[in-house]
């Protein structure tokens, strides 16, 4: 398992994740959703546990620490809240990128607030009418004398609810495709920010998606993170990460949903006996239980790739792919198991299943992981 070549310091952290999330998470994600809450104090508390600075440079005052572990806290994470997850994931995601990519003024002006939980920060790149196809961006970003001017529209951006630093990309010369985008840092304070209401989710809602519009925004040159030509390299370079932390995330939802599965057809009995004696449920489970294990498989080999600068396209693909599929099969099979009684609100099985329909759209839908397996067939079958 993962774990095995993990560092004690970042076992730690993985240690500390599960305690936090059994202790903030957990008791609270029902209580997001029912409520329709974006729970940012919740988030704040994970600042001050930490659990933000993962993969930070130790330089800008981080850990540290391999993608590997913030995979693994982020897996225990979502055993309780995928949402949640999800949510903190971008805003670690964003200080890390923003301490990495920004000009030293502006990191050292911002940086700090971030990491306090003080401004929370998201990645802009989706528009209301452009997804996967990111090279089709519509926002515009023109030069003007001390910076640039940017107009344009985002959607279905995790934080958007309240992000005060967004990661985003627009392009400056669409007779470029995507050699024209560039990224760039945004800041909700500034005049030309206007944040849309946020969408409600069922299943999902702690994430904080939403949108915001860029009217005649001035991004000064210290904002520019990436210049037109590096920049769709640099949202590239990410996504193999993202589709490998989802498929984690997955297989902490699937893990939660085995446990109290389990747990309930011990109890129940039916027929004279426990639900877990009768063949039909308990193979169900089992298959589950084994899907679990390869998807954790095609899971950790990812990211132990991406922790050795390795190539992981193609493992990251099979991982999001197998992992996001599983999840939604697997865990309706666990609310079968437990019949009605698996969609009462006090289990977590009908919200988890929510938000493996959202794992199945985020950072590659699984069509585009079919898109992007098939398109490396020949290679990897040559």
């Amino acid at each position: 398992m993962l774990d095995e070549i993990l560092t004690p310091d970042e076992r730690a952290v993985v240690a500390r994740a599960k305690t936090f999330a059994e202790e903030h998470v957990g008791p609270n994600a029902a209580r997001w959703e029912w409520e329709r809450q974006y729970p940012l104090e919740t988030i704040r508390a994970a600042c001050r546990a930490d659990l933000h600075t993962i993969e930070l440079a130790k330089k800008h005052g981080g850990q540290g620490q391999s993608f590997s572990c913030k995979l693994r806290a982020f897996e225990e994470i979502a055993r309780h809240d995928f949402a949640f997850a999800f949510a903190l994931i971008n805003h670690h995601n964003a200080v890390a990128r923003f301490a990495r990519d920004g000009k030293p003024a502006h990191v050292a002006r911002l940086l700090p607030r971030m990491i306090a939980g003080e401004v929370i920060g998201c990645a802009g790149l989706s528009e209301p009418g452009v997804g996967s196809d990111f090279a089709a961006l519509e926002m515009s970003a023109v030069k003007v004398d001390g910076g640039w001017k940017l107009n344009g529209a985002k959607a279905w951006i995790t934080n958007a609810a309240v992000a005060g630093l967004s990661v985003i990309y627009a392009q400056t010369d669409k007779a470029q495709g995507y050699r024209g985008i560039a990224c760039f840092a945004i800041e909700a304070e500034r005049e030309g920010f206007h944040r849309d209401k946020p969408f409600a989710l069922h299943g999902g809602h702690a994430i904080g998606v939403g949108g915001f519009q860029l009217i005649d925004y001035i991004a000064p040159d210290e904002a520019l993170l990436h210049p037109p030509g590096q920049a769709f390299k640099s949202a590239l370079a990410g996504i193999n990460g993202a589709r490998t932390y989802v498929a984690a995330m997955c297989c902490g939802m699937l893990q939660a949903s085995l446990e109290t599965a389990v747990r309930y057809t011990q109890q129940r009995q039916t027929f004279g006996q426990p639900v877990l004696a009768h063949q039909g449920v308990r193979w169900k489970l089992v298959d589950a239980a084994t899907d679990l294990e390869a998807a954790r498989l095609l899971t950790y080999r990812a990211a132990r790739l991406i922790d050795e600068g390795a190539d992981a396209v193609l493992p990251a693909a099979h991982a999001k792919k197998f992992a996001t599929e599983m999840a939604l099969e697997r865990i309706a099979d666990c609310i079968e198991a437990m019949g009605a009684n698996g969609l009462r609100a006090e289990y977590p099985l009908a919200r988890h299943l929510a938000c493996a329909k959202i794992a199945a759209y985020t950072d590659g839908s699984i069509e585009m992981m079919n898109e992007r397996i098939g398109a490396l067939l020949p290679q990897a079958f040559a």
